[in-house]
């Protein structure tokens, strides 16, 4: 398949529907842009709510901070943010039902819905029937925006048709979006690219997909990921346009090295690495939206002034990411995005935290503090490996915690 670079897919329109994603603007001056296959009109940054605030219950459980996750929501709809994205597996099973509450108390017309089947344990096709259904009840609406089958390409080639062809459940998807219960139905994408192939040779004309897509990830995707620019190329070929995850790489590319960051600041001191980073994935025509996790009144501030309205990067802006990738992929740092589905470990090991923490050292050219009571949690791993089988990112987590461990026992 040919190759096409950052610039050359910037500069070039690829095929004629990309003109229907050009940025338009409303009166907030936020950056929207068109799917062209049902005409809705998106918030280019949109709220992937996966990592809403949580607290303890009376009886120690952990529950969504729901007064929180409404005021948040207020917020971004308040901002002009539209389009909100969910699963049934996210925050333990609580997220449908946290957006659900949350959205119920505003019109229905103002926002675009996302959520997933997420059959990953169960593939039969009674149980993602009652799954769907039940995401209808937990989200509180009649009909859903934006249904993706998730995380096609984690099992690979094989898995893909045992959760949704054999057991005849894409039929029923395709069934219910001829009966306008699904509005558009796409796929989010991990693992092995010959499932991602698959896609494209099935006859279907989908809606959209979600892609892993960042400027590390352009070109130098780790582990099972596939490289973005691949990916995106073959969806632009395809017409299918494309909804970002992972944008800043599970909050990597929120907190730079102070190399990484000198690069930066040297071309524009005014922007922090949030934005460079989604000005980055805003400056390619076919994402209709970006997704982030924003838990912060904060971040939807920056977010909103990132993109009010998006201006793309210059040239001189790409050269100092390209040094900035280059700083970073020989770096050593580990591929982990905090989508906390290696949680809970059997044996108590905040497995998320001790990687992030990991990278911290590591961005900064440090040596590893053995008094770090975080990555000191690597001695409790009993190589169980259960976290690996739910890994999308297919890290080699119990190789990793045993590395850093050594590190600090020596």
């Amino acid at each position: 398949m040919k190759k096409y670079s950052f610039i050359s897919i910037l500069s070039t329109v690829a095929f004629a529907t990309v003109i229907f994603l050009s940025c338009t603007r409303s009166s907030n001056n936020l950056s929207y842009r068109i799917n062209p296959h049902s005409g809705d009109k998106i918030s280019l940054i949109s709220f992937g709510t996966m990592r809403f605030p949580m607290i303890d219950d009376e009886n120690g459980n952990r529950i969504v901070n729901q007064e929180v996750v409404n005021k948040l929501i207020d917020m971004a709809i308040a901002g002009g943010i539209n389009y909100f994205d969910c699963a049934p597996v996210y925050l333990s099973g609580q997220n449908e039902s946290s957006v659900g509450v949350a959205l119920k108390r505003h019109n229905r017309k103002d926002f675009f819905i996302a959520t997933k089947m997420s059959n990953f344990r169960d593939f039969s096709f009674e149980a993602g029937k009652a799954m769907y259904h039940k995401s209808f009840e937990d989200l509180q609406v009649d009909y859903i925006d934006y249904y993706l089958l998730h995380s096609i390409g984690n099992g690979g080639v094989d898995q893909f048709r045992q959760r949704f062809i054999d057991n005849g459940l894409l039929e029923f998807l395709l069934e219910e979006k001829k009966a306008g219960r699904i509005r558009n139905l796409g796929w989010s994408f991990h693992g092995d690219v010959k499932a991602f192939d698959t896609l494209f040779e099935m006859g279907i004309q989908w809606d959209f997909g979600m892609i892993q897509m960042n400027y590390i990830d352009w070109q130098h995707a780790s582990g099972r990921n596939v490289n973005a620019e691949y990916l995106y190329t073959k969806c632009v070929e395809n017409n299918v346009p494309v909804m970002v995850m992972e944008g800043l790489l599970g909050g990597r590319l929120a907190s730079l090295s102070p190399l990484a960051l000198n690069v930066l600041n040297e071309v524009n001191p005014n922007m922090t690495p949030v934005q460079w980073a989604f000005r980055y994935l805003g400056s390619f025509d076919n994402v209709l939206t970006v997704l982030s996790g924003m838990n912060r009144p904060e971040h939807i501030q920056e977010n909103l002034a990132t993109f009010s309205p998006l201006k793309p990067l210059s040239q001189k802006e790409l050269d100092a990411l390209a040094v900035v990738t280059e700083i970073m992929t020989t770096a050593g740092f580990v591929n982990c995005t905090r989508c906390n589905y290696c949680l809970p470990c059997p044996f108590g090991v905040d497995i998320p935290a001790v990687l992030t923490r990991y990278n911290e050292y590591i961005s900064e050219r440090k040596e590893l503090d053995k008094a770090d009571p975080i990555l000191q949690q690597a001695s409790l791993c009993k190589e169980c490996m259960l976290c690996e089988k739910e890994c999308p990112q297919r890290i080699g987590i119990v190789k990793k915690l045993m590395q850093i461990d050594s590190i600090i026992r020596q």
